[in-house]
């Protein structure tokens, strides 16, 4: 039995990741905004699976809290998944600071802040687990969502440090890379069927990649080689291209 700190835990898939680490015996504690809507959460775990749930307030936006946060858990958590995120209107942010910042803020900014005191928790301890969700639309810059883009690329780039720093130290660090997931962020857009992940099948594989401690998660699978695809297209024909 493991205490997994879930960030972010209301979203669509911190939902499926929370049932899916109580299905295997964890104790579950989510993290997140809206304390009404976390003990919804936890009460219908706990007649599901008659688990260890707590709920702890935490706003990723709000980085000076984040060390207090940190401290007023009950103990040092074995894992910590990095769920939250923002996608953001692309159209706005160009030309909206406060739109642009608030992908910034909760897509790099925000995870930055708590993940470094997690990190250095960790490897003062010799142990843990580091989960961050990630996205394929950091892997290159597309006119139609660079913001949220370079900010999920720097996230990957960070938790590549980071699993580069810490494995030596005993602590595993998991690189997610959803592609499109049907979920209430993603609702308002048309999104292919074949291509599109459920919550669900999201955390299914998150679970049964950490505990395999492998480095990166593609889901669905496919969009590895879709992105590797993308990723050679020649610049000068890429720009050309709408994407």
């Amino acid at each position: 039995m493991k205490n997994i700190l879930l960030l972010g835990a209301y979203s669509d898939i911190g939902q499926a990741l929370a049932r899916a680490y109580a299905a295997e015996g964890n104790n579950v504690w989510l993290a997140g905004r809206k304390q009404e809507k976390l003990d919804d959460l936890a009460a219908d775990l706990r007649i599901r699976y008659d688990q260890g749930v707590e709920t702890f307030l935490f706003d990723a936006a709000d980085t000076d809290s984040h060390e207090s946060f940190l401290e007023g858990l009950p103990v040092l958590p074995d894992s910590v998944v990095c769920i939250f995120g923002y996608l953001g209107e692309q159209e706005q942010a160009q030309s909206d600071w406060e739109q642009a910042h608030r992908i910034l803020m909760a897509n790099y900014v925000g995870a930055v802040s708590v993940l470094n005191r997690v990190a250095d928790a960790f490897e003062h301890r010799g142990k843990g687990s580091i989960v961050g969700i990630s996205s394929v639309a950091g892997e290159r810059g597309r006119q139609s969502n660079y913001l949220y883009g370079s900010a999920k690329g720097g996230f990957t780039l960070y938790l590549q440090g980071l699993r580069n720093r810490l494995f030596k130290k005993g602590v595993h660090v998991l690189t997610v890379k959803p592609g499109f997931v049907d979920t209430r962020m993603t609702e308002h857009l048309q999104l292919p069927g074949p291509l599109t992940a459920k919550p669900e099948q999201v955390a299914r594989a998150v679970v049964k990649a950490e505990r395999k401690k492998k480095n990166t998660l593609y889901v669905l699978w496919m969009w590895r080689w879709i992105m590797l695809i993308i990723k050679l297209i020649p610049e000068p024909v890429f720009k050309r291209l709408s994407l």
